[in-house]
């Protein structure tokens, strides 16, 4: 049971912290961004702008929101296939509210956001961990029910920014300091759940069932509620993201986020959550939307055709889990070399 990535539990506990910076997941995908960026700024200055680094943070922002939830539900051996059509629903549904209720508050809307995320999330939550369906079938399932319940909702309709009050659309647009609000809060929501997974006992006990689910049952720990909790938050989040999409855009439909839940694995894996379970952390997961967000503005930059971006997003997927399966193997073969000794 760990918080870091799988290279960095292999560190001896003599190693210094400048080692096991450098050996860490994060620590290489960082030196593969600042990689990346400089070639492509080199290229076409154009780049780092600042108009460009700003419509960077809030593109990529949505997409790590949702990373988080995802990376609860990776941490325990599960994945959340339907955060999309999670987005996708609230989405509609905070921008149908202020439809029908003009003067409503704009916290109002997140705080339906949070609700109707959360108990889209129960379902799925519901039906893992007490209905025993394995977690790629449930939440397939329930990518395509709520999805299509986001068709009957919308029926043909849309949401656009003039249905939506300006203080709402303005929490998008606006900025402290020059950072837009929309990321100071998607940072806020990260490093929250990355102190809580680290620092707290019930944040600790994600890791735990991920890594050995009988032995968390032997430690006291009530898998079947912490599973159900991490599918509500991953729930929640989604819807939680679902309301900024719309803030972020303006309009929506009912395809709103349609395929993100593809982009938002491959981001977390990427990042050093194992598709295992029991390995990762919300920081790295974080860096991987970041790489990814990165690769497909860069792409657009030097002007490759589209479709190298979801070629790349795939062998970035492959070569990240094919890491962690070999990092995985020879941990496995120290073990048992020293119980050899």
């Amino acid at each position: 049971m760990t918080g870091l990535s799988t290279s960095s539990t292999a560190v001896p506990g003599s190693a210094n912290l400048l080692t096991r910076l450098f050996r860490a997941r994060e620590a290489s995908l960082i030196l593969i961004l600042l990689a990346l960026i400089a070639v492509t700024a080199a290229v076409n200055p154009r780049f780092l702008s600042a108009q460009s680094l700003r419509d960077l943070a809030l593109n990529v922002s949505i997409v790590a929101l949702v990373v988080v939830g995802q990376t609860l539900v990776l941490l325990m051996r599960h994945v959340d296939l339907s955060v999309s059509s999670v987005l996708g629903l609230t989405a509609f549904l905070s921008g149908s509210l202020f439809v029908a209720h003009p003067g409503m508050p704009v916290w109002l809307a997140f705080l339906a956001g949070l609700g109707i995320g959360a108990v889209l999330g129960a379902v799925n939550g519901l039906l893992v961990a007490y209905g025993g369906v394995p977690a790629l079938v449930a939440t397939l399932g329930t990518l395509y029910v709520f999805r299509g319940l986001d068709y009957a909702v919308v029926h043909g309709g849309q949401i656009t920014a003039s249905n939506l009050p300006p203080a709402f659309s303005a929490f998008a647009s606006g900025s402290v300091l020059g950072v837009p609000s929309l990321v100071l809060l998607v940072l806020a929501v990260m490093v929250g759940f990355g102190v809580y997974l680290r620092s707290y006992r019930s944040g600790r006990e994600y890791y735990a069932v991920g890594s050995n689910v009988e032995a968390a049952r032997l430690a006291g720990i009530d898998v079947d509620r912490r599973v159900l909790t991490g599918f509500v938050l991953s729930g929640a989040i989604a819807g939680l993201a679902g309301v900024l999409y719309l803030a972020r855009f303006g309009t929506v439909d009912a395809a709103a986020g349609t395929g993100l839940e593809l982009q938002v694995i491959a981001a977390a894996v990427v990042g050093g959550v194992a598709i295992t379970g029991g390995v990762g952390t919300v920081a790295g997961a974080g860096i991987g939307a970041l790489l990814l967000g990165v690769i497909g503005s860069a792409l657009v930059a030097l002007r490759a055709p589209a479709f190298w971006q979801q070629a790349i997003q795939g062998a970035l997927l492959l070569l990240a889990i094919s890491v962690d399966i070999v990092l995985a193997r020879r941990a496995a073969r120290r073990v048992q070399e020293r119980s050899h000794r």
